[in-house]
């Protein structure tokens, strides 16, 4: 207990001064700022590790970056919490309007984008002669496909996009993530041979799928209907917000017991208690604690979560002999969001629905890659190609967070002043 407390206390005052360092001196927006600050950080140390072995600062940073267990950190820890916050600021009304394209470009987008990549990448680890079977390219392919929920709603937070087309960013982002973590769990079963996986034929697959996505969503919206009942039969604001704590807490737990996705069910419950819940089970006062309550865990837990990003370079720095897997990756990654967005669009156009005509081009470099990408390539097994893949992720969740992240103000100004993105008629 004293060596978890202790690793906790390091890594939030770590966040705290990078983060004070980064208002004054870089001035970035906070979360890509601690990612920048720490990768710094990391290099220097490690150069300096190169440069005079002796001193064992290379084994000692990436021994503390090790026990930090980023995987289990973040999937059993961290997530829960943020997706539950996330969910709770997100209009309701806006996702069910635009519910066809959401879960089109949320499913068979992730899916879609899941078999481009892990394709293509099959493709080039041939070319450079890399030995990493299919199966575990389309691993790959499931585990980058999601756009990190964290992250693109953190981007929303300072970008403004019209509200129909941010309503579809953020909900997608919130449900694609539950469906690529079910497919990243299939597919990773099978290459690795682990969970049971590997003799399931393709109904079995779907079965487990649905059982996954669906079941997640009820235990969701069953524990978010109680939580909402106990909310309304009480007038405490800190009993009120407690309910919620436990809800986050007991409905990942009970997620993980029941083997149903806790993400969706994060999700389901956030949405269900952030608009039916602060509506008619919440007085005036009881609201605005509980939203500065999430709002602050949002906040701090985004903080460590996107500092231990930035440290993560020391954990791979044994395996960046594959940097240029992962430098070819970054345009593979965006083109096959590109079409995996696109498709969608283009057949729900066809039955008839309208969409802002920029709505393309902002969601494909919107789509940023977060901590859910590296926590599930380090949730593999110890293997020679999960250290490829590993390198390659890194950089794509790297170059999605800084590159696309502070370029995401200015290329959705220029789509608005020449008219690519002024709004949004229809249902689409």
């Amino acid at each position: 207990m004293d060596a978890v407390f202790d690793l906790a206390a390091v890594v939030v005052v770590l966040a705290a001064v990078l983060g004070y360092l980064n208002h004054h001196l870089l001035k970035l927006p906070h979360t890509i700022g601690l990612v920048v600050i720490a990768m710094a950080i990391s290099l220097v140390l490690l150069a300096v590790d190169g440069v005079w072995p002796p001193l064992g600062i290379g084994d000692t940073v990436r021994g503390f970056v090790a026990s930090i267990e980023f995987s289990e950190t973040l999937m059993q820890g961290l997530l829960s919490f943020l997706l539950f916050a996330g969910a709770l600021h997100v209009d309701l009304s806006s996702l069910v309007k635009r519910s066809k394209a959401i879960f089109a470009i949320a499913i068979l987008g992730t899916l879609l984008s899941t078999f481009l990549i892990g394709g293509a990448t099959w493709l080039v680890v041939q070319g450079l002669d890399l030995g990493v079977p299919l199966i575990f390219c389309l691993v790959f392919g499931a585990l980058i496909a999601p756009t990190d929920p964290v992250a693109v709603l953190g981007i929303l937070k300072r970008v403004k996009v019209p509200p129909t087309l941010e309503a579809k960013i953020a909900g997608e982002s919130l449900f694609n993530d539950g469906v690529a973590i079910v497919v990243f769990s299939v597919l990773a079963g099978l290459a690795t041979g682990a969970g049971g996986h590997g003799e399931l034929d393709a109904g079995a697959i779907v079965t487990f799928f649905l059982v996954e996505a669906v079941g997640g969503a009820a235990l969701g919206l069953i524990t978010g209907f109680i939580a909402f009942r106990l909310l309304k039969s009480v007038n405490e604001h800190n009993l009120e917000v407690l309910i919620t704590l436990a809800l986050v807490m007991g409905t990942f737990a009970l997620s993980d017991l029941i083997h149903v996705s806790g993400p969706i069910a994060m999700v389901c419950a956030g949405l269900l208690i952030g608009n039916i819940g602060t509506r008619f089970a919440m007085s005036e006062t009881t609201r605005e604690h509980t939203t500065s309550f999430w709002s602050l865990i949002d906040e701090i837990l985004n903080s460590v979560l996107f500092l231990i990003i930035g440290f993560e370079v020391v954990a791979i720095s044994g395996a960046l002999g594959y940097v240029e897997l992962g430098l070819i990756a970054i345009p593979m990654v965006l083109i096959a969001r590109f079409v995996s967005v696109s498709l969608p669009i283009w057949g729900l156009k066809w039955l008839g629905g309208t969409f802002t005509p920029g709505a393309i081009r902002i969601m494909t470099w919107g789509g940023l890659r977060g901590g859910i990408s590296v926590a599930l390539v380090l949730s593999l097994p110890p293997s020679p190609e999960r250290e490829v893949l590993l390198t390659a992720c890194y950089i794509v969740v790297v170059f999605s967070i800084v590159v696309q992240g502070l370029s995401m103000e200015w290329v959705v100004r220029r789509l608005l002043k020449t008219g690519g993105a002024e709004g949004e008629r229809g249902h689409g």
